[in-house]
């Protein structure tokens, strides 16, 4: 029995050496407090401390209930509760899960250990067409629903490959620089249109499919795409940035002027742009601002934020000043979507945090909104995770860590 318990600790101490030799020190712990661009503004009715200290509150919460570990032997996977179609996990999701914990390390002890096994889940469910991108889904048994990608996870999940490299370091288990230049390679080739430098819905798409020249509105993120300009040294990033913003600015001018907004889905860019039809992919609202149009303030405002690009400002300058005068800066009449001529959709005068959120991260890019930008965090606060499903908690915690001002770039 002694034999047995001196080898049961023996093991446990390799087990811990192996664990502690792997585990790297993280090189930008949270919080960073980043200074984002000249102008920019953060709310600032409470202290630098309680910002950290409410991101750190909620990011407790949301690893408890969403980072699942049942999937497989060193296996993480983001859970998504509520899923239509009995679906577990999404690559969407995985992405946001991977781009947070990323950022949390510092104070997440367990971060790259969580990183890693997200890390495992994904290459675990390849796409039939490329080895280096995510199956955007799987059922409750951990199979494929098919093998076709998801762009906007594909990237999420690039860019926090690049985030782990400036963390951790890519001479541990897993070569993070490495894994994250073969995926950017493989979202350009795949999920990049050739022609129109738009973002394809997915690697299921060909040329000469008929959605071809159609993209997910949610899936420009201009940021994520300078970092990949930088990693792979390609400047047709660069390409895809300014090709998409000319696409953005038009689309707001001619169907939502004096609004600003713009559809899920765009189709017909390689024409005349146009907002999707009504059933085009998802529901009835595909050519209006609904579920997937509601990122696009955050995604399009932290690329101001964090690059300064005029451009980013003049198209959340227009979001901002009609949310406001929508609102009356109330932020509890924020809708849960919207036509392009700014009215609410029926039956949508309830609170998505996936809406709220976003505007709120949209507000910081001018200290006109601050007395707004306060409101908003206080709103935000108002709710707790129970209220909300997979969705609107994980972009909740994504934009916390913006508006708490501690968003990074690798």
């Amino acid at each position: 029995m002694k034999a047995f318990l001196y080898n049961y600790i023996f093991i446990s101490f390799l087990f811990c050496l192996n664990s502690m030799v792997f585990a790297q020190p993280c090189k930008k712990p949270f919080p960073q407090h980043v200074k984002y661009f000249e102008g920019t503004i953060l709310p600032n009715h409470i202290t630098q401390q309680q910002l950290d200290d409410s991101t750190r509150k909620f990011y407790k919460s949301w690893k408890a209930r969403y980072v699942n570990d049942d999937a497989g032997k060193n296996q993480n996977y983001i859970w998504v509760e509520g899923s239509v179609g009995q679906k577990v996990c999404v690559s969407e999701g995985q992405g946001y899960g991977m781009i947070i914990v990323a950022l949390m390390a510092g104070y997440d002890s367990a971060a790259q250990t969580t990183y890693d096994k997200l890390f495992n889940y994904f290459k675990a469910h390849p796409s039939t067409k490329s080895a280096c991108l995510m199956a955007w889904a799987q059922t409750k048994s951990f199979k494929d629903v098919d093998g076709s990608s998801a762009t906007d996870g594909d990237m999420d999940i690039a860019y926090s490959l690049l985030l782990a490299n400036k963390q951790w370091g890519s001479t541990g288990k897993i070569n993070y620089l490495s894994v994250a230049g073969k995926m950017i390679a493989a979202i350009y080739e795949q999920e990049i249109n050739p022609v129109t430098f738009s973002i394809l819905l997915s690697n299921d798409v060909q040329r000469g499919s008929k959605d071809f020249f159609d993209t997910r509105s949610s899936d420009f993120m201009p940021a994520h795409f300078r970092s990949f300009n930088t990693a792979s040294n390609d400047s047709n990033w660069l390409s895809i940035i300014n090709k998409n913003y000319a696409l953005f600015n038009f689309m707001q001018k001619k169907y939502s002027n004096g609004i600003g907004l713009v559809p899920d889905f765009i189709q017909h860019i390689n024409k005349v742009p146009m907002p999707a039809k009504a059933n085009y992919l998802e529901s009835r609202y595909d050519g209006l601002y609904n579920y997937n149009a509601c990122r696009v303030p955050w995604r399009i405002a932290t690329d101001y934020l964090v690059h300064g690009d005029i451009r980013s400002k003049k198209l959340i300058d227009r979001i901002n000043f009609w949310i406001r005068q929508t609102t009356n800066n109330i932020p509890d009449n924020i809708s849960a979507g919207y036509t392009l001529a700014g009215d609410d959709i029926h039956g949508r005068n309830f609170e998505a945090m996936s809406f709220i959120g976003s505007f709120a991260v949209s507000a910081m890019v001018d200290a006109r909104n601050q007395k707004w930008l306060n409101k908003m965090w206080d709103y935000i606060f108002s709710f707790d995770l129970d209220q909300y499903d997979y969705y609107d908690n994980s972009i909740k915690m994504f934009e916390l860590i913006i508006l708490s001002g501690n968003y990074w770039v690798p």
